[in-house]
């Protein structure tokens, strides 16, 4: 299992930040050829531009998904901490130890966002057994 975060710099020009990240995404797809992206779904928070820059990077996200025929799955942030934590409203502590548990991981996944894929991961792997029974 591999899991991780893109980063880049806050002070570069945006064209530049989600090019960055398109390559840098398009670059993890090709090592690891996936077929599905799990993501979150933006919620708009009190912080409009945050909201904006991560819808912008969402947006990017799924055309690289796109680009690679892959299949797109979105999820609400509270039906991933159901999922994962049987709570819709669970902290992010919460969250990392439930990830934790659930991959017998012997550490709390770091950063904090590495965590919060991997839930949205589980998340679709859980939504997906359960929509292969009905």
């Amino acid at each position: 299992m591999s899991a991780g975060v893109l980063r880049t710099s806050a002070g570069d020009p945006i064209e530049q930040r989600l090019g960055e990240l398109y390559n840098d995404l398009t670059e993890v797809i090709a090592e690891f050829r996936p077929t599905v992206m799990a993501i979150e779904q933006i919620f708009l928070n009190k912080n409009r531009a945050t909201a904006i820059g991560v819808a912008r990077a969402s947006g990017v996200a799924i055309l690289a998904a796109a680009n690679h025929g892959m299949v797109v799955r979105e999820f609400t942030p509270t039906t991933v901490k159901q999922a994962i934590a049987g709570y819709g409203n669970a902290e992010k502590r919460q969250m990392q130890k439930m990830v934790a548990a659930r991959l017998r991981l012997s550490d709390l996944p770091k950063p904090a966002d590495a965590a919060d894929a991997l839930a949205v991961a589980l998340c679709y792997f859980q939504t997906t057994k359960f929509e292969a029974l009905a």
